[in-house]
Order: structure tokens, then sequence, then C-alpha cells
């Protein structure tokens, strides 16, 4: 069981300087689905720098990944849904209270401005912790149990979709059926370094697997050619999908 028939790939400006941002965005224009700005670009420029990067039509995964106090996320939630991503997260770790708020936020903040409600997606682990840092912080058992648990956490909270490492990939569709959206970052072609990254899979075996959404980073901004290598990317997800 799978989710999107081919998936679409995000990429991630992971840069603090808006001309930059601008610039790869418009690069890869007419050959990825949609870009993700996070953290650091968001502290350095806020709103304004997102609004720049949306002139240049690219939907706009908002990956800001909120965890606090229900109340806290809830307002966050609000406001950034007003910036008109079509997708954002929280972490699914925030618990099951801040879930519902940051969902009820989104649909009320969407409806209030008259704008398309964006996906609200949950991060279980992040691909850059193997289980020892799970241990480490307390976490028992395997971190494919610990996703799974957050997954089905997130399901019953009425959040669209989560977050997670190309190996949960067939354990959560499985799990959540074919309607749940799964976000993955974690994808490396294999002409390209694993960097900090530590459960990858290739854009193929992702797309075999059955991600709706692949995020991808230095594969395709550190490149040459960004633009030639997420055609290249392209072509390997139509491939394993034929």
């Amino acid at each position: 069981m799978t989710g999107s028939a081919t998936p679409r790939v995000l990429v991630a400006l992971d840069t603090s300087d808006t001309d930059t941002a601008v610039t790869q965005a418009r690069a890869v224009r007419a050959s990825v689905d949609g870009v993700k700005l996070g953290l650091e670009f968001f502290t350095a420029n806020g709103p304004s720098g997102v609004r720049a990067v949306a002139a240049e039509g690219q939907p706009i995964f908002l990956d800001l990944k909120f965890h606090d106090i229900p109340n806290t996320v809830a307002g966050a939630v609000r406001a950034a849904t007003r910036l008109a991503p079509f997708m954002m997260n929280v972490h699914a770790g925030g618990g099951g209270a801040m879930l519902h708020a940051a969902a009820e936020a989104a649909s009320e903040a969407a409806e209030e401005a008259g704008i398309a409600r964006p996906l609200v997606i949950a991060v279980t682990v992040p691909t850059s912790l193997g289980e020892d840092d799970l241990a480490e912080v307390g976490v028992p058992g395997t971190v494919g149990d610990q996703v799974r648990r957050l997954a089905d956490l997130a399901q019953r909270c009425g959040l669209d979709g989560v977050v997670c490492s190309p190996r949960e990939i067939a354990a959560l569709r499985r799990q959540c059926g074919p309607g749940f959206v799964l976000v993955v970052p974690g994808i490396r072609p294999a002409w390209a370094a694993a960097g900090d990254q530590k459960r990858i899979m290739t854009p193929g075996e992702a797309a075999s697997q059955g991600a709706d959404y692949l995020v991808i980073g230095r594969p395709i901004t550190g490149a040459a050619d960004p633009a030639a290598a997420a055609r290249r990317i392209a072509e390997e997800i139509a491939e394993a999908a034929a």
C-alpha cells in the first residue's frame, strides 16, 4: 500500500540569506514541487523572508517544528498559517493536547484568512538520531517503536501526517493507511554524500516504499547545476515508480 503514485520533491533551502534562498528557489522552480524553509532561515529573516521566497511561486513547507505548551503552539500555528504555507510541522513529542491545538488552530486561522488550510504534520524522530541518542534522553525501545507510537498519536489527534525517516515509510504506510501523509527527509542519491543523516535512503528506494514527499537539500542546492540535479532525481523516482 502506497501514498502518492509518485512522490513530490521539496528542496530544503538551508540558508540564512534571503537572496540565496530566492536564487535557489528560482533555479529549481521548473524541476521540483516546492521548497522547505526552516529555523535557520526563519530566525534570520522572519515572515518577510518567507514572503520573498513565496513570491517565486513555489509551494512552501514551513519547517519550524513547534514544540511548546498547547496555547503557545496554537498561537504560533495561527501566525504561520497567515503566511499561506501549504504545509507546516510540530513535534509529535509535544503530546496530544498540543497536537489537537495545532490542528484546530490551522483550521481556524485558514478560515479567518480565507485561504487553504495548510497540512499540519508531526515530526516523529529526526533522521539525525539513532537508538543510542534516544537511550541517552531516556526513550526506551527502538527508533521504529518510537516512530510508530508518535505517528499513531498524531493521526488520532487529527494531524495530516508525519515526518519520518526512509526506514519507517513501509511500516507507517501499513499502520496509518494511504491517506496519511509521509514526509521523508534523509534522502540521498547514490551519487551524493550522506552528510549528517543516519537513517537514509535513495530517492528511488523511498518512492518504492510509499513516501508522499521527499525533502532533499544539499544534493540539489550544492550541485553545480541544481536544476539538472533535481531532474536527475526526478528521473530516478519515475523509474522506481514505473
